[in-house]
């Protein structure tokens, strides 16, 4: 995000002489730059200004030479003989560059570096070393480590240098003091990734004086419009546009404005108030032209590059890439280029486009690059289409500060302007002469004219504005506004916003800059709505999600991508689930490329993070989407874009989408019930998860029943005798419940017995009977409570059974309850007891020992069909 500079900022707005950062912010926040961070600078003094006595050359036994030095820091911070004079420090340097006869910076004891280097004495090569000459790098201002800083290198004129006296405080001087803000920018407003964007906004803010310098800048460009139509103009290059392949149909490059500057001394030193500047801004000074080419994108908002013109051959093309084509960029990485890339070209030995020089706005190669031999350079300063930059930036994955800009949308106008500043600030430091016939191939087009009521302000913004201040307000921002006598303006855009190109854009503008505290506070009323509140999938959904939470299970989130490795640990073959799985054609992970076919299998890795953290027991559950796919589904039809497809074209469509059912699924594991005083600790088991099965079934009123596999039928990841299928009444397959596998633990690192379920709510919603139940009259007559205990074979399910009871029994039958499963040597091979509580209760009479008999009687004779024997 951009960094902001108060000293400059001040070059282009009129500031407070006492302006603090923190004030700074909020000026800036009230416009809608979002205040990000104030850096405050890590180092402490003392650090001041030395002049260096003496400097003596000592080589070392491991082949370097030290100097140790004395050096004059000042009454204040020098040595004291043994008369009490004031006598030079003793320092140990290494630096090459040493020498007497210097000014240096001098970090003395008690001085605080970046990283937390503390500045102590220390002996070293046989000295004590009583504080240490600093580089730029140990400073924290630059990336140079090659020697100390020499103050007369370091931009100053004569006469400052002269200045400079021991002792005086270099952290002012090189204004590590400084703080410096962070913003952030919404993607609409790259304007504001420039100082001239940000003083318009401060201006805007507050009403202080903002000076554009592209005014005076655009005073100093040579006029072509005229010399070009003359047979003997010859522009510093020849440029063509040919793009065969537009994306969108969007021309990639609408503007390329070249213009040379000769005889540069591209081996001066950057002035240290712009290299300070481009530091601040978090970027690494480098050489004069590449420094001056990043000031003026960082200072007006647009993207230069510097080419070395005798190393280019014309004419210069920008064209798309070719397939096959490759470039090996500046950070010397090779990219295999894509035909959507715009590329910068020249034309060597006469084949027109042939050799490429850049990836358009994102990034040079290495060839006519700009270096210590370059001494007439080419300033490229372009618009390019935003969307073909960020394409290009994110698929090479290059991004730099000139594609954040160009994505962002860069002021089509600029170009000229922003050459002329590159070329004023080499020919000032560099010794440069500009040229005065600068190529300008133009294709830009004139913003569209607004046709904007102001009504829209108070009608979407609740602002009651004047037509007066409406009309200042879009002047301010850099409209043309027309019209207004009958409430309506014809508003032309700036160039540099091309974001603006509706009325309710212009709307906002307004709103934004009187302020978004002045907008009234009104309570909207509500409206009348026929069908308002949940749908009935939303209810039960919330239904389940609440029962789940009230059994002590806390819900997760989970990404639903899965891999070979997740359908190893669930014991599944991965070829067999290929074939069944959405297979992702960008997948986020490499080795996670399908989509899950069952929540289990990704809500298990959390349970297993879990437990790597140290968690003992953990119960969650998760609601979500898992995707079907049918391998004989009919292709998925590819739509034409800008139309809305045909009914018929939405079928297809729909024909080949996965099944995506909505599942609900939670896993348990560690203890049931922790020991206490009360009670002894339980681990989870099947149990746990059947009973928390019921609960839903219950609070859904669907009537869900378990059924266990045949033999060799049963799920792998399933442990085979303590799982079972979940039906509905009609007999439908709509979940598992039970304990994972042995294996399936193991591969998982799951605690022995873990328990789980999975259901497909989708399937259980859909049959939900939604007609109103009939409630039935409360009996006033006494109730007939029973105990039946039954024997019967080993295969009988308790659920079997128990319905053949409520059918014998009819509408006298108010309860049953499973109270009790025994089984032992006494009731015989593959024999077990279910005992059930029962409670009689007439609706018409009280029920006799005769009618509670007759009762009894036929619920045994029903049982015995199944094989089942009334126990005494």
């Amino acid at each position: 995000m951009p960094m902001v500079d108060i000293d400059w900022l001040s070059d282009h707005v009129e500031l407070k002489k006492d302006l603090s950062y923190e004030q700074l912010a909020a000026d800036l926040v009230r416009v809608g730059l979002e205040e990000e961070m104030i850096h405050r600078s890590s180092v402490t003094g003392p650090i001041v200004v030395g002049y260096v006595v003496d400097a003596t050359p000592e080589p070392q036994k491991n082949g370097k030479t030290i100097n140790w030095c004395h050096v004059d820091v000042g009454d204040a911070f020098n040595d004291k003989d043994e008369q009490g004079n004031s006598v030079p420090r003793g320092i140990v340097c290494g630096a090459p560059n040493m020498a007497a006869g210097e000014k240096v910076v001098v970090t003395l004891p008690g001085a605080v570096l970046p990283g937390d280097f503390r500045i102590e004495p220390r002996k070293t090569y046989g000295h004590v070393s009583d504080g240490m000459c600093a580089s730029e790098r140990e400073l924290g201002i630059g990336d140079s480590h090659d020697g100390i800083i020499l103050l007369r290198e370091h931009g100053f004129t004569a006469e400052e240098y002269e200045a400079l006296k021991p002792g005086d405080d270099a952290i002012s001087l090189l204004h590590l003091n400084n703080p410096i803000l962070e913003i952030n920018i919404t993607p609409d407003r790259g304007y504001a990734f420039s100082y001239r964007g940000i003083a318009r906004e401060y201006h805007n803010s507050t009403g202080a004086v903002f000076t554009d310098p592209v005014k005076r800048l655009n005073s100093l460009i040579p006029d072509i419009a005229a010399a070009e139509v003359e047979p003997s103009y010859v522009p510093d290059v020849d440029v063509e546009i040919e793009d065969d392949n537009p994306i969108h149909g969007v021309i990639g490059c609408d503007r390329y404005y070249a213009r040379a500057i000769h005889h540069v001394n591209t081996a001066s030193r950057t002035p240290n108030t712009m290299r300070r500047r481009l530091i601040r801004a978090g970027m690494r000074p480098i050489s004069l032209p590449v420094d001056v080419t990043n000031y003026v994108m960082m200072d007006l908002g647009q993207p230069l590059h510097a080419y070395d013109l005798d190393a280019i051959e014309g004419p210069i093309v920008v064209r798309r890439a070719r397939e096959g084509e490759e470039l090996v960029t500046l950070d010397g990485k090779s990219h295999t280029l894509s035909v959507e890339d715009l590329l910068i070209t020249d034309s060597p030995n006469g084949e027109r486009a042939s050799r490429i020089l850049g990836i358009a706005g994102v990034m040079g190669g290495q060839y006519g690059e700009v270096t210590d031999e370059t001494t007439n350079i080419l300033i490229e300063a372009a618009h390019f289409d935003p969307i073909s930059i960020a394409r290009s930036a994110r698929r090479h994955k290059i991004p730099s500060e000139a594609s954040r800009r160009f994505e962002r949308g860069v002021d089509t106008r600029l170009q000229p302007a922003a050459a002329q500043e590159a070329v004023e600030l080499l020919s000032k430091y560099g010794s440069g002469s500009a040229s005065h016939s600068p190529k300008d191939l133009n294709n830009t087009v004139k913003p569209k004219d607004i046709l904007f009521k102001a009504s829209e302000v108070k009608r979407l913004a609740g602002l009651d504005c004047e037509l007066n201040r409406i009309s200042e307000v879009l002047i301010d921002i850099g409209c043309r506004v027309g019209g207004g006598g009958n409430g309506e303006f014809t508003v032309a855009p700036p160039t540099w916003r091309p974001d603006l190109t509706e009325p309710c854009d212009l709307v906002e503008e307004v709103a934004r800059l009187i302020g978004y505290d002045n907008i009234p506070v009104v309570v909207p009323s509500a409206p009348v709505l026929g069908n308002s509140g949940l749908t009935p999938f939303q209810l039960r959904h919330r239904w389940v999600a609440n029962t789940l939470a009230e059994s002590g299970l806390v819900e997760t989130l989970s990404y639903p991508f899965v891999g070979d490795e997740d359908f190893k640990a669930f014991a599944l073959e991965a070829e067999t689930v290929h074939g069944n799985s959405v297979q992702l054609e960008n997948p986020l992970a490499g080795d996670r490329p399908y989509l899950r076919r069952s929540l289990l299998m990704t809500l298990a890795l959390t349970v297993q993070r879990n437990i790597r953290r140290g968690l003992q027991n953990v119960g969650i559950y998760e609601l979500g989407r898992v995707f079907l796919w049918d391998p004989q589904a009919p292709a998925i039809p590819a739509l034409p874009g800008g139309v809305r497809p045909s009914d018929e074209q939405l079928a297809a469509l729909d024909a080949g989408l996965p099944e995506q059912p909505e599942h609900v699924a939670a896993i348990f594991t560690g203890n049931a019930e922790d020991a206490g005083w009360l009670s002894q600790k339980r681990p989870v088991d099947w149990t746990d998860a059947v009973e928390t099965v019921e609960r839903v079934s219950k609070r859904l009123g669907a009537r869900l029943s378990l059924q266990q596999p045949a033999s060799g039928e049963s799920d792998p990841s399933w442990h085979p005798g303590r799982s079972a299928r979940v039906l509905l009444p009609d007999g439908s397959v709509v979940g598992t419940v039970g304990e994972f596998h042995p294996e399936v633990n193991a591969a998982l690192g799951l605690p022995a017995h873990s328990a789980a379920f999975e259901l497909n709510l989708t399937a259980i919603f859909s049959a939900l009977d939604d007609s109103p139940v009939q409630a039935k009259a409360i009996s006033t007559f006494p109730p007939v409570h029973q105990d039946l205990a039954f024997t019967v074979p080993e295969a009988l399910s308790a659920q079997e059974l128990q319905d053949t009871i409520v059918k014998a029994a009819g509408d006298d039958l108010e309860s049953i309850e499973l109270f009790d499963v025994f089984t032992g040597d006494q009731l015989g091979k593959d024999k077990k007891s279910l005992a059930y509580a029962v409670t009689f209760r007439s609706p018409v009479k009280t029920l006799g020992a005769e009618d509670s008999e007759a009762l009894r009687s036929v619920i045994v004779e029903a049982a015995e069909q199944l094989g089942a024997q009334l126990r005494a």
